[in-house]
Parts: structure tokens; sequence; C-alpha cells
């Protein structure tokens, strides 16, 4: 079979898709003048442009819509079919939100590890502004992400715990915080500030506090390390915060925890090859989930994500 070179393909598919040389080149781990060569290799092989070229400029022309449409439809059925042959894989290739991996899950899995000789989970941390992702381009087997148990057709996903917000502090500033709060400086996990904003609404504290000021950050992971240093007071995952707060490093201003609707799921894709090995790990999760604190505190569920009374007491 008389085919143009491979890397050749893969440079103009990846190309065509971002619309761009470079972030192709990013993509590939290669130079922007490599793609560049590589797809005029490919134009030459055809005989015919693929790129509309203004100066530094490129778009993909029409002849070029239609080849890459193709092409990514084979290149992902080379890496189902790449995917399948590793059925009998050893490995797990896991995807897992920043936060939940530090208070949570890296313990579990050194446990896992201990009591497992495979699968081995390669796990990958990463942070998402929106907790997703796509099997057919990236290079996971199965993730943990927090939503409300939707995650796109042809995935399969199981709850593992919900998600509850609860304002948390350092104990210096406890008695600041609840005697004063709108005299203390907030600190907010999400650039939106929709998680005072969830708490507030949903117990009714606080109706005059404004939540325009304070200090913004990324992740729970970040709010909780500035309110344990003491610079504010943050709104933190109950059940990822659990261990701080034995521990004494941030305490509990309020008693009200409130649920947001949304929980972390394993997710994995519908009919995986190697779904032997995600569910092994799915047991070892659900065994190994944290626990709601049972002492004085006050629980507002949502229709949403309602909790059994054997989890409240």
């Amino acid at each position: 079979m008389s085919l143009p070179p491979l890397y050749a393909l893969r440079a103009f598919e990846a190309a065509a898709r971002l619309n761009s040389f470079s972030k192709a080149a990013e993509f590939l781990n290669i130079t922007p003048g490599a793609v560049s060569r590589h797809i005029r290799t490919l134009e030459a092989w055809f005989d015919c442009e693929l790129f509309k070229r203004n100066g530094p400029r490129v778009s993909v022309n029409e002849a070029g819509c239609a080849l890459a449409g193709q092409l990514t439809e084979g290149f992902m059925s080379i890496e189902r079919a790449c995917n399948a042959f590793r059925s009998h894989s050893k490995f797990l290739r896991l995807k897992a939100p920043s936060t939940l991996t530090m208070r949570w899950l890296l313990n579990v899995l050194n446990d896992f590890r201990k009591n497992h000789t495979t699968p081995g989970i390669e796990i990958t941390s990463v942070w998402m502004d929106k907790d997703e992702v796509d099997f057919n381009r990236e290079p996971y087997d199965c993730a943990i992400l927090l939503g409300n148990g939707h995650f796109g057709e042809g995935t399969e996903s199981r709850l593992l715990f919900s998600e509850w917000f609860i304002p948390v502090c350092s104990p210096a500033m406890l008695i600041s915080a609840q005697n004063s709060l709108p005299d203390c400086d907030l600190i907010h996990p999400s650039p939106d500030r929709r998680d005072w904003r969830r708490w507030l609404k949903k117990t009714g504290r606080f109706k005059e506090l404004s939540i325009s000021g304070g200090k913004v950050f990324d992740t729970l992971e970040q709010g909780n390390l500035a309110a344990l240093s003491g610079h504010g007071v943050s709104v933190g995952d109950l059940l990822l915060s659990t261990e701080a707060i034995r521990s004494g490093l941030l305490t509990l201003p309020f008693p009200e925890a409130v649920a947001t609707g949304d929980g972390y799921y394993l997710v994995w894709p519908e009919n995986s090859a190697i779904k032997q090995n995600v569910e092994t790990l799915l047991n070892w999760l659900t065994r190994h989930i944290p626990l709601l604190p049972e002492e004085n505190l006050i629980y507002y569920p949502t229709d949403e994500n309602k909790i059994s009374c054997a989890r409240l007491a």
C-alpha cells in the first residue's frame, strides 16, 4: 500500500484540528518548523495545497478540511485498536484533580500498591477549571472527576463521595471569624466566588455579607493552604479537609456543611477492554472513601444530592 509518511499525516491532522502550526508543534513536542516541513511534504505528495497562507497566519482550506476530518477518525480508530491490544495490561492510567489527589488520593493509592501487585496505577494530577476527560484524545484509562454524574456519551461512572462545603480557618483566627466574619478576609477557592455564595445561600447566614473582596485562588487546595497560614477564612471541602481538621491545622468556625449537588466519580470508557482493572481500583476506592465527621455539625443536603442517614450517624 502506497501511503504518505505517517509523521506528515500526524503533523497535518494536528495542525488542521488546532488551526495552528505552533499549537500542533507543542502538541506533538516538535518545532513549528518541523510541522511546516511535514505539511509541505504532504502537499507535495498530493500535489495540492492544504492550507491558506497569509504571512505568518495559516488556515486550513476546503481540501485540507476534507482530509483532516477523515484522518482524525482514522487516528482515533488506531488508538482504540492499540488500547484494545493493551487489554491485558498491568497498568491503569488515571487522571484526577489536584486537590483530591493531594488531600486523599495519594494516600489511598499508596495503600493500594501495598496490597495489589497489579494493576500498577499511573496517576496524572491536573488542575481543571471544569472536570472532564476525552478518552478518545487523552491518554487515560479512567479518571476521577467532580461533577453531577454525567460525563458524556460512551462513558460509565460510579459515585465515590459527595462534595460538602464548610468554612475553614486557622485556630488563631477562630474567635475573630465567629465573632465578626464580615471583618475577616474571605478566601475564595474559585475565581467566580461560587463557593462562598453557595454556603451563604444554603445556610441563610450573614445575608448582608459582601463577597466581592478578599483573596481569590484557583483551587480548594490553594484556599486551604492560605487559610492554614492565617490569611483569612476560606470555604473547604469538608471530607477532603478532615485530616487537617483532626490534626489541628484547620478548624471550623461554623457548624453548617452544605452539599453542592456534585460529587467525585470514577469515570471510564464504556466497554473498556481493561474494565477488570478499573473495577479492581473502584472496589478499593469505595472501601476507603473519607467519612463525614459526626460531632456538632449540621448538614444541608440538596434535592439533587441526598445522603443516607447511615452516613450522618
